[in-house]
């Protein structure tokens, strides 16, 4: 596959597979944004379709909760250049969509970490010098 790719794709291109669509992809020039306040009731077409209006979206997704299956109020969308997500964000923070206000931002990259700290016993008796 590796091969394949190097001879039929140009140097820093890459192949990018979602469960929306499959596109290719130059480094850098994708840029994502968060959507938050969304109504429960909006669905990824209808985000897309939303957006679509400010440029070419390559994927909208809606975060869901994995036990109830139910959409957790915010998503992300994904444009193919950051002047299509700039227009994005500035036409569509603060206006409504499906009967809710919501508000648009770049997308900060996902972070290793957080969550709870694992207890690991009590803490070690001070160490006098």
């Amino acid at each position: 596959m590796a091969a394949l790719r190097k001879l039929l794709l140009p140097k820093n291109t890459s192949v990018v597979i979602s469960n929306s669509a499959v596109f290719l992809s130059r480094r850098g020039i994708a840029s994502k944004l968060f959507v938050g306040g969304l109504s429960f009731y909006t669905t990824e077409k209808a985000l897309s379709e939303a957006f679509s209006q400010h440029g070419q979206v390559i994927e909208a997704k809606i975060v869901t909760d994995r036990v109830s299956d139910r959409s957790k109020g915010f998503g992300f969308v994904t444009y193919a250049s950051e002047d299509e997500a700039e227009k994005a964000l500035q036409e569509m923070n603060g206006k409504p969509l499906n009967g809710r206000v919501v508000f648009v931002d770049y997308a900060k990259p996902k972070t290793d970490g957080g969550g709870m700290p694992i207890a690991r016993g009590p803490p070690e008796p001070p160490v006098e010098q």
